[in-house]
């Protein structure tokens, strides 16, 4: 059973009124196209010139290769960044080639866009190798071209070629009429029928049980676009997007009304990000009949961005995200603007200021363009909201920080949860320390995506593995994946002496670990000694000394003293402290680093420290403690 706001698209508007409702084809006019001078030359300086050198620095690019046996690649390594590198490169290229055009408008930048149309199009597929689904049981390491799949990049590089032909569509068919034919044809063969045509594609959440996640809404904001750019026919144009809405009606329904997203902060821009671009999408169409702003649903979804935000670029990034990594600066304006919360609208303007003219250029165009028309007010002065308390029921995600609109001090955030979750790591428990927004004990986060990420045997990579989150392992035994290993009596509650969360993660483990009960609390106390405390209450089946408190750190680990470690920041040292005569800090285990997501989030290296028994145990009380070094 999905939860939510069920029926919230579909059954408001059915396909009577979309023909009463949206523009005809000819009428959608979202942008100004490249004809339309005025409004081109009307952007700002400092955006008109970073855009035209963006698309200086591609004027006659050599468009990487994609031969069938780099796609074959996939099947016999596993890497996917030999074939994603190339692949991304020509649509980032051609995306700003053809702002640069608009911006320009002089044509320097035409051929180099028909190059790069004339590339994708004679791709034989849109999909990347590692998303392509197996057609049948053949193993075959190529997709069958006769029998199109809509993805995600599928359906991204469809309204690329939508968007090209719709803002440049008077200069192309003069230098060639039969390239946007071209378009025409492809994006009506490998997404429009199909999308008609067929509703056994998974993201669509149609068909069986599985919740959809964000591909569903990231698939259905690009089909909205090619039907609305390029589809002719009313009545078909008219059917699809009233089966996008049934189809975003499943996404919605997953959701409960504190908008949690259970995907992590990194895939917010994928998931309600993608679903505000529908709904915009669905708005302008409409010539603003169709709003669904208004609800407070959508409204919960956006603010998820800003609940898990600590500081700058660092976010809680539980599942598959990354501590630190820059947002979507104008897409989280815009959506802040439009639901009417100026909080929101503010960490859009502080990303945009971070980053400058290159956040609002970065990206697909579905999101470029409305950066460059729709993000008046962008560049006034702002301060992130950084609430004091969030809880996430939903999710069983709490933050907490010492003071409210300041990023100075202890921030604390910890999750419940189950481990079947999207992009799930075996985490039940897991809580991040950070102290003026500088990392103390983290979540490492998700390495490069590979062909093991999303098999099988996913939880044999380390990083999703519960004894690389700040978790016990018992008897040699970690978490396991699956639904009904999940947190149980959870209870949240915060005021102004502190914020905690307490739930019991017993059942996040298999009957051999032997707990019979662990109860885990992760408390931020405030006042004139502030300090984080991690409390593990609990009894085994016998007693045992294999069991290990596993805490992460970026930071170099320095003994104190007995039952104190030194955690030296930017910004001042914490200490880790532990009752000696119970626990001792059995050992601290560099983890270097190569991975090409991981290292340049931390460094060389990060920090395991394992703390263990002093002697056999049935049943404890321990509490971990982290203040300020002066406390």
């Amino acid at each position: 059973m999905l939860r939510g706001e069920s029926s919230v698209f579909f059954k408001r508007y059915g396909k009577s009124d979309l023909v009463r409702l949206l523009q005809s084809p000819e009428a959608y006019h979202p942008f100004p196209t490249v004809q339309e001078r005025g409004a081109w030359e009307a952007l700002s300086e400092g955006l008109r010139q970073a855009a035209i050198v963006a698309g200086e620095g591609l004027l006659g690019l050599q468009w990487p290769q994609l031969p069938a046996t780099l796609h074959m690649d996939y099947a016999r390594t596993g890497d996917r960044q030999r074939y994603e590198g190339p692949y991304f490169r020509r649509r980032s290229a051609l995306n700003r080639l053809v702002i640069a055009e608009c911006v320009e408008g002089e044509g320097r930048f035409l051929d180099d866009v028909i190059n790069g149309i004339w590339a994708m199009c004679e791709e034989s597929n849109w999909e990347i190798p590692a998303a392509v689904p197996p057609y049948d049981s053949s193993g075959a390491a190529l997709p069958d071209t006769a029998n199109p799949w809509i993805g995600l990049f599928d359906a991204e590089t469809a309204a690329l070629l939508s968007w090209a032909h719709y803002l440049l569509g008077s200069r192309l068919d003069a230098v060639e009429t039969r390239i946007c034919d071209r378009i025409r044809r492809e994006v009506k063969f490998r997404l429009l029928d199909p999308f008609l045509a067929r509703d056994d594609f998974w993201w669509m959440g149609l068909h069986g049980r599985r919740r959809p996640n964000n591909w569903n809404p990231w698939c259905t904001s690009n089909c909205l676009v090619a039907f609305l750019l390029l589809e002719q026919d009313s009545q078909r144009r008219n059917q699809a997007v009233a089966k996008a809405m049934r189809v975003l009606e499943r996404f919605v329904g997953g959701y409960d009304s504190d908008g949690g997203c259970d995907e992590g902060y990194t895939y917010w821009s994928g998931a309600a990000g993608r679903l505000f671009d529908c709904l915009e999408l669905l708005r302008t169409a409409s010539g603003g009949k169709i709003d669904f702003t208004t609800r407070a649903l959508i409204r919960e979804m956006g603010r998820y961005i800003y609940r898990v935000h600590i500081s700058k670029e660092h976010y809680a990034n539980f599942a598959d995200a990354r501590a630190r990594h820059p947002i979507p600066a104008g897409l989280v304006y815009r959506y802040g603007v439009r639901v009417r919360d100026p909080e929101l609208a503010a960490l859009g303007s502080c990303a945009y200021h971070d980053r400058g003219s290159e956040a609002l250029l970065d990206g697909a165009l579905l999101r470029v363009l409305p950066n460059l028309f729709d993000t008046r007010g962008i560049e006034d002065p702002a301060e992130p909201p950084y609430p004091r308390d969030v809880w996430l029921k939903s999710i069983q995600v709490m933050a907490a920080r010492e003071r409210e609109g300041s990023d100075r001090g202890l921030y604390l955030a910890a999750k419940g949860g189950h481990n079947d979750e999207s992009h799930n790591h075996n985490d039940v428990g897991q809580y991040l320390v950070y102290f003026d927004g500088q990392p103390v004990i983290v979540d490492v986060g998700v390495g490069a995506y590979s062909r093991q990420t999303f098999s099988d045997q996913r939880y044999e990579l380390w990083t999703m593995q519960s004894a690389y989150h700040s978790l016990p392992t018992v008897n040699g035994v970690q978490q396991h994946q699956g639904k009904r290993f999940r947190a149980s009596a959870v209870s949240y509650r915060a005021d102004d002496s502190l914020a905690e969360l307490t739930l019991s993660i017993a059942g996040a483990y298999p009957r051999e670990s032997g707990i019979r009960s662990w109860q885990r609390t992760s408390r931020l106390v405030r006042g004139g000694q502030p300090c984080v405390e991690i409390i593990d209450d609990f009894e085994l089946g016998r007693a045992s000394q294999d069991i290990a408190l596993s805490v992460m750190t970026p930071c170099q680990p320095e003994s104190r003293g007995p039952g104190i470690i030194g955690l030296s920041t930017p910004t001042g040292e914490l200490h880790l402290t532990f009752d000696q005569e119970e626990l001792t800090a059995a050992s601290v285990e560099p983890i270097p680093l190569d991975d090409p997501w991981l290292q340049p989030v931390w460094g060389e290296r990060l920090f395991r420290i394992t703390l263990r028994p002093q002697a056999p145990t049935a049943r404890a009380r321990w509490t971990i403690r982290v203040e300020s070094g002066g406390g």
